[in-house]
């Protein structure tokens, strides 16, 4: 069974009122093989009309920490500690039956495989009306007309008769807009989007952000986006969170993070993207070694088996301290702000040019 633990007076990472605050987020997974530490004391705050851009390699805690924002963690073997408050209700508390009226009303989630998301058994419109109908108590014709409504929202072609076509019949761009208007058909206060662009072209990876941008103006939704690609961190959201090993290394707006980032993973996952105005030859810096396992994660600073930087460090503490993330903007580095700026200028600024 799951084990809920409510932390009192875990620190907030900005201070102020938040429709969504999560605290001392921990998230522990019961295998035959150990405890995996898939999320370990996990903070942020999200505002209304907002979006937060959580960016990291797999296994980084991204996608589970969203999951259990919704309560779709697999009780039988899991253990979460922590609180999370969505306008006021404490969600890790909450019961099954008050997470259903939640899920789907007052946040939603777009899953990042639309077609494993969909069922192949239920037309699309039955799929988009049926979370309507059970939150809004509205008529079969009533859910219909909102699907077509919603279907024509997101700008799907001739929705009226599509409406009644199987996932299978739909391309995979027109998937991910019919899996946007079930997560919007009720006008949810919270959107998560979980790599929802993955396996899209460019065209219509751009549509669909553009989509996900209007839908916010409209309704005014707080989004969530996780992601790996930074490009669609830069266009999409207002503050930025980076994750490495189940905890966040750094935060601060996309502006403060993306133009000067402060953490050696931040400048690794930066410097590992190609560039417009490089050389064609130029090869890319990927990160070295391997994500590690959060069934034995290191001690100290979870990166720093792959970090450059850790001879910049006295005492190895790196290796045997675990550093901090501090309220605000900030990363959990021991490189005093004097070396984080002189690392940048003289090594990884000329890499992104």
């Amino acid at each position: 069974m799951t084990t809920l633990t409510k932390t009192e007076n875990a620190p907030a990472p900005t201070g102020g009122d938040a429709f969504l605050s999560v605290r001392d987020l921990k998230v522990q997974f019961s295998t035959e093989d150990g405890i995996v530490k898939a999320v370990d004391g996990l903070s942020f705050d999200l505002e209304r009309g907002k979006t937060l851009g959580i960016v990291g390699e797999s296994g980084s805690g991204k996608s589970v920490t969203n999951l259990t924002v919704l309560g779709l963690h697999n009780r039988k073997n899991t253990n979460v500690e922590g609180e999370i408050v969505l306008d006021g209700k404490e969600l890790l508390t909450a019961t099954e039956p008050e997470l259903e009226k939640l899920r789907g009303n007052k946040m939603a989630m777009i899953f990042q495989d639309s077609l494993t998301a969909l069922s192949p058994y239920y037309t699309v419109g039955r799929q988009i009306s049926e979370p309507f109908r059970k939150h809004t108590g509205a008529s079969k014709k009533e859910a219909r007309d909102r699907a077509i409504q919603m279907l024509e929202k997101v700008g799907i072609p001739h929705p009226k008769q599509r409406v009644d076509d199987y996932p299978h019949q739909f391309s995979g761009g027109m998937r991910q807009r019919a899996m946007i208007a079930m997560s919007l058909v009720c006008n949810p206060d919270l959107l998560i989007a979980d790599e929802p662009t993955t396996a899209l072209d460019v065209t219509v990876q751009a549509q669909i952000l553009d989509l996900l941008k209007d839908l916010q103006q409209e309704f005014g939704s707080a989004i969530i986006m996780i992601t790996h690609d930074l490009g669609v961190v830069a266009n999409m959201a207002d503050d930025l969170l980076v994750m490495y090993a189940g905890r966040a290394v750094e935060r601060g707006s996309v502006r403060e993070v993306l133009k000067a980032p402060e953490h050696p993973y931040t400048w690794g996952l930066l410097g590992s993207m190609p560039r417009l105005n490089s050389d064609v030859n130029e090869p890319l810096l990927p990160i070295p070694g391997s994500p590690p396992s959060l069934l034995n994660p290191p001690s100290g600073c979870a990166f720093h088996p792959r970090c450059a930087f850790t001879d910049k460090v006295d005492g190895g503490r790196c290796k045997e301290d675990r550093p901090e993330l501090p309220a605000g903007r900030g990363s959990a580095c021991h490189l005093t702000a004097d070396q984080k700026q002189q690392v940048f200028i003289e090594t990884i600024q000329p890499r992104l040019g």
